[in-house]
Formats: C-alpha cells, sequence, structure tokens
C-alpha cells in the first residue's frame, strides 16, 4: 500500500517523445536544444493538466545533459539525468509563485541566480503559476528577467496568461499547449490500462476522457478512481455510475420523442432524470450539446468535431439523418436561452419543462414544416389586400326628394363599393346633399383609413416623385422627407370636407415626418385648426421664424391634404400672431412698476429696506 503511486505521477512523461497531445511544441523545443538556440525566458500557458510543467522539467533535464541521443532526449544516465531522477539535483529549482509572490522572494531568487551551476551548463528556474506574483514583485523581477547570467535559464508556466504584465510577456518566448484531444486521451488511457492489467472497454474510456475536458492528469486521476469502484474491469455502465453522468441514452431517447411529437414521454424522461439526482441545469446543457453534436454529424466535412467513440458516432449520423437543419437550429436556441434564464427563474423545472415542450412542438403536423418532418405548409397571411376585403356597404341614393326624406330607412342590401373610390357627392356644411347622391363622413373615413397603396412623393429639386409606402421607413432614417398624397388627376370631382376630416389628416401628416423635423412635427400635433372658408385653413405661429418653417411645407402639406381630402383646392395658409408681434421686451424697472401698481406694499417694502434694482 505504501508503495501505490497515483496513474498521474506513475506515468508522467520522462521524454519529449512521451508527451501527449502537444507534438508542435515538443519538436521546437528539441530542434533548439539541437542547434543550442536557447531563449533566456519561457512562458508555458494552457490549461490545466495539459504538461506545461512536465516539459519544463524535461526541457530543464535535457538541456543538462551529457549525452543525448541522437533525436535529441536526455539518456538518463548520466550523472546530471540520474540527479534530475532521483530529485536532487542542484540545476533545477521549482518555485510556487502563489506561495513565493513577495518583492523579498523575488529578491532572494535573484541573489541565487548569480551562482553558477557545480554540474552541467544550465540553472534552469521553473515558476509555477506565476500570474500569481504581485504586480511590484514582477517589477522587481523585469531586470534579471531580460538580461540574466549566461547560465540561467527561467521557465514560467501560467493558466491565465492574461494576468501577466504585458512587459514580462514582451521578454519571453511564449508557448500556448492545447487542450488534449479526446483520441489522445482514449489510446493514453488504454496504454495505461494496460501496462496494469485492467480490461476496459472503449466507450468507457471515453467517458473518462470526455469528462477530463481535455486535461490528462484529470483523466489519469477519473481514471484511477473508476479502476477502484469497478476494481479492475472498466466498463460503460459502472463509467456512468461512478461518475454521474448522464448517459448518451437519455438524449437520443429524448430526440426520438421529439422527432415523434411525444411530448409526455419527453416530460418523463426528465422527471427520471431528476429522480437520479441530476440538476435540470446540467441535463439542458447536455440536451444542447447533443443537438450540437447531431447538427456537426449531418456534414462529413464537419464530422471532425464529434469527440466520441466509434460506436456513438455512429449513433450520431444515424439520428442526424431524421433532423432537418432548421429543427436543429432552433432547438439548440431554446435550449440555449433555457440555460440562461434557469439561474433567475423561480420555478426552474417548469423552465425546462416549458423548454421541451417548445422544442417537441416544432416538428408538429401543420405547423412550419421546415421545423422537424412534417410537410411544409403555407404559412396563412395575416392580411389581406384591401380590394379582397369585405368592405363597408352604403345605400345609393335614388333621387333628392329621397336623400332629403329623414324618414326613410336606408336599405340593407347595399351596393360594395371598392376602397379608394367614392361616388360623384357634394355634402354642403349646411347638411344639404346634392343630387348625385350623398356618404356619410364616418364610412368615407374608414375606407380612407383602409387604403393601402398611397403613392408616396419625395421631395426634391426637380419636384415630386413617387415612390413606394414600404420604402418610407427606411429612408425616414436617411433624414429623407416624404410627402404622400394621391394624385389629383384621379380626383374627378372635389369632396367637401369639415374640420374634424381636416385636423384627422393634419396629425397623420405630423406623425409621417421625420424624425429630423420632430420638432416641427410636435408643433403641428398640438395645434387646432379651423377652416376659413370652405377649402382653405390658417396656420397661426408664434413667431416669423416658426413661420419661415411653416412655409417651406406649404407645398407637401397641400400636397397630402388634397389628396387625402380627395379636393383640389385645399390651400393652406401660415400667419403670424397679433398678439406675439405687439410683444416687446420689458426691463426689471418696468416689470416692479407694473407689479407696485397691483401691490403698494412692494414699494413700502423696498423703502424699508432700501432696496435697489439693478
Amino acid at each position: 500500500m505504501e508503495n501505490y503511486i497515483v496513474s498521474a505521477r506513475k506515468y508522467r512523461p520522462s521524454t519529449f517523445e512521451s508527451v501527449v497531445g502537444q507534438r508542435a511544441l515538443t519538436t521546437t523545443l528539441k530542434n533548439a536544444i539541437a542547434t543550442q538556440k536557447l531563449a533566456h525566458a519561457y512562458l508555458f500557458c494552457g490549461p490545466r493538466g495539459v504538461g506545461k510543467t512536465t516539459c519544463a522539467r524535461i526541457f530543464a533535464k535535457t538541456i543538462n545533459c551529457m549525452n543525448l541521443t541522437a533525436d535529441g532526449e536526455a539518456c538518463n544516465e548520466c550523472e546530471s539525468c540520474v540527479a534530475f531522477n532521483e530529485q536532487r539535483s542542484y540545476n533545477i529549482h521549482e518555485l510556487d509563485a502563489a506561495s513565493n509572490n513577495s518583492v523579498d522572494d523575488i529578491r532572494q531568487l535573484v541573489e541565487q541566480v548569480r551562482i553558477p551551476p557545480q554540474i552541467g551548463k544550465y540553472k534552469v528556474y521553473i515558476i509555477d503559476e506565476v500570474h500569481m506574483l504581485s504586480a511590484s514583485a514582477f517589477n522587481a523581477f523585469l531586470k534579471t528577467l531580460e538580461e540574466p547570467p549566461r547560465h540561467a535559464i527561467f521557465i514560467l508556466a501560467t493558466t491565465e496568461k492574461h494576468k501577466i504584465l504585458p512587459t514580462i510577456l514582451s521578454r519571453c518566448q511564449i508557448y500556448d499547449f492545447n487542450r488534449i484531444s479526446v483520441d489522445d486521451t482514449v489510446n493514453h488511457l488504454t496504454y495505461v490500462a494496460s501496462k496494469e492489467g485492467i480490461t476496459a472497454e472503449p466507450e468507457a474510456l471515453n467517458v473518462i476522457a470526455l469528462k477530463a475536458d481535455g486535461g490528462m492528469r484529470d483523466a489519469l486521476s477519473i481514471f484511477d478512481q473508476v479502476v477502484s469502484f469497478t476494481g479492475g474491469n472498466i466498463t460503460y455502465k459502472s463509467v456512468i455510475e461512478n461518475l454521474n453522468v448522464l448517459d448518451y441514452e437519455y438524449y437520443f431517447r429524448l430526440t426520438d420523442c421529439f422527432l415523434e411529437n411525444k411530448v409526455s414521454d419527453a416530460l418523463l424522461l426528465f422527471n427520471d432524470v431528476l429522480n437520479k439526482g441530476f440538476d435540470g441545469s446540467h441535463f439542458i446543457t447536455g440536451l444542447s450539446s447533443h443537438f450540437r453534436d447531431l447538427l456537426v454529424s449531418k456534414d462529413a466535412a464537419t464530422l471532425q468535431l464529434l469527440e466520441v467513440g466509434a460506436g456513438i458516432r455512429q449513433r450520431y449520423q444515424e439520428q442526424a439523418q431524421k433532423c432537418a437543419l432548421p429543427f436543429l437550429y432552433r432547438a439548440m436556441k431554446l435550449c440555449n436561452d433555457c440555460d440562461m434564464n434557469y439561474r433567475a427563474s423561480k420555478n426552474k423545472r417548469l423552465l425546462v419543462e416549458l423548454t421541451l415542450i417548445q422544442v417537441a412542438q416544432l416538428t408538429v403536423e401543420g405547423d412550419d414544416g421546415s421545423g422537424g418532418r412534417g410537410p411544409k405548409q403555407a404559412i396563412k397571411p395575416v392580411f389581406t389586400h384591401p380590394a379582397a376585403a369585405q368592405q363597408p356597404q352604403v345605400a345609393p341614393i335614388a333621387s333628392p326628394s329621397q336623400s332629403m326624406n329623414a324618414a326613410t330607412p336606408v336599405a340593407p342590401q347595399a351596393v360594395s363599393q371598392q376602397v379608394g373610390s367614392f361616388p360623384a357627392v357634394n355634402v354642403r356644411p349646411g347638411g344639404a346633399v346634392s343630387p348625385s347622391g350623398a356618404m356619410p363622413d364616418a364610412v368615407r373615413m374608414a375606407q380612407f383609413k383602409e387604403e393601402k397603396k398611397i403613392p408616396v412623393m419625395k421631395k426634391s429639386s426637380l419636384g415630386l416623385s413617387i415612390k413606394h409606402p414600404q420604402k418610407e421607413e427606411e429612408q425616414r432614417g436617411a433624414g429623407v422627407v416624404h410627402t404622400a398624397q394621391v394624385s389629383t388627376q384621379q380626383i374627378e370631382e372635389d369632396f367637401i370636407f369639415n374640420e374634424r376630416d381636416l385636423n384627422y389628416y393634419w396629425q397623420e401628416y405630423a406623425g409621417r415626418m421625420p424624425i429630423e423635423q420632430k420638432a416641427i412635427a410636435m408643433r403641428m400635433q398640438n395645434m387646432r385648426l379651423s377652416l376659413l372658408n370652405d377649402t382653405t385653413f390658417e396656420v397661426v405661429v408664434d413667431n416669423e421664424i416658426v413661420a419661415k418653417d411653416f412655409t417651406a411645407l406649404i407645398p407637401g402639406i397641400q400636397a397630402y391634404l388634397r389628396g387625402s381630402l380627395k379636393n383640389r383646392k385645399v390651400t393652406m395658409t401660415v400667419r403670424v400672431s397679433e398678439a406675439t408681434e405687439n410683444v416687446r421686451a420689458v426691463s426689471r424697472v418696468e416689470k416692479f412698476q407694473m407689479m407696485a401698481q397691483k401691490n403698494n406694499a412692494l414699494l413700502q417694502l423696498k423703502e424699508e429696506f432700501g432696496l435697489e434694482l439693478y
């Protein structure tokens, strides 16, 4: 028992060749040693358990080896290599920056650097977790790191490169270590299992590799844990049970429920997951990863992104053929939204169950068929063309006598009229109706509101040009002023309008003005217009500046109102208020005198306190 060594230490690489998953870095270091082009400072950065400290130790041993092999590896037989392997070498110093992070610790290190090695060529200082050094310690280390003695080499290792000062980074050769792939981890675990005489299923080792998340040290630690649990026979089921990992089978079955729209089965499956002690957040994260794996399995070019064993990969490819791409896109979006909202939710289980229901609804027959396996169907239009819609019906008036007779009821069988077309009717302010017929204002207003194809006029230096109203909102943000009107050439006879109609379309025009004219649009919305005669209305403003602004808008406003009110004679005039014209500036003395005339106590107050006006 006392001789037991964990696998992470027992099978720690001792040569560059035995380092797993870092071929590019080890080759670079070997070539630097072979050509005797060694830097004075190196920075090894990357995730935990990927070989940073291991490579630093191998590098330190190799540069001091007295008999390098033909391929540039340490011989492990010379005095320097033996001393290193027995952990009694004085040429290699390891420091933990987390506990030696002060200026005094760095000062002591600088003093040690001056002493040359007794055996070998170099003294190597390995500083682990160097990002833990304080800012003052970094600054104290700068000079020595930039110009150390010829026999000193510094190797800094860190998992958080972004925390290191740029002045330190600029003085080092930086080597970025990658996460170890699942295949490399599985191969190394297979090698360790064969050395230890342990039988292991490939799928079981694959789960261990995925759980390690690219760290070999974590993978070997999990391997030892599972070996202790199984007694030397590692199976897929035992690994799932020991590591408390959600089985792939749950997600495959759940996806089948989605594709067949079995909402109840999906909810029961989720309940089974909760009963096994798994958290809903862990479940929904795994489900989104499952949809992602299905997505990459649909294309041979992205199949390499799937980090699973051969058997599981085959199942992913088979199920991916049943899933449409839009379904996978939307399912991943729903799962991602659930994951982001999970922590803030008061009812977390309901949130996950609602997400499962929404994912299952993506494949419902009758929904958008592109979401799942259902047939693609046309989406019913929400809005219909005005000409096709049922229009308000107005009874025709046969004669003047019938129109003047208030006791005569309107016939229910009305003639349907197309939007935008009106009978030749003249309604007089007194209420009389011309012989040609009449139409109530409310009906006429309703028909105008339903008009959809109103041409839009754009003001330019050459006059007015017609443009489509659908582009109005896009061009409004660009600062283009639009004036909407119906061509006056289409109006065969002018309609008489009242102030209510005028103010309605006045407000409508103000609401259509671009954001650059927001100030004048607000003025327009606060105005209440009145008619001077049947076709002329007046806009009263406060001063000449505002009058000038409104005068510039007269052509556009008139064109819009003429088209909207179906009257070619609509005329707009602008006038400055007489009360505003006569107002002059009042001085403080004059203001006081006017106030004193109303209240004599002000004069008494001024005299008693000796106040003066300035």
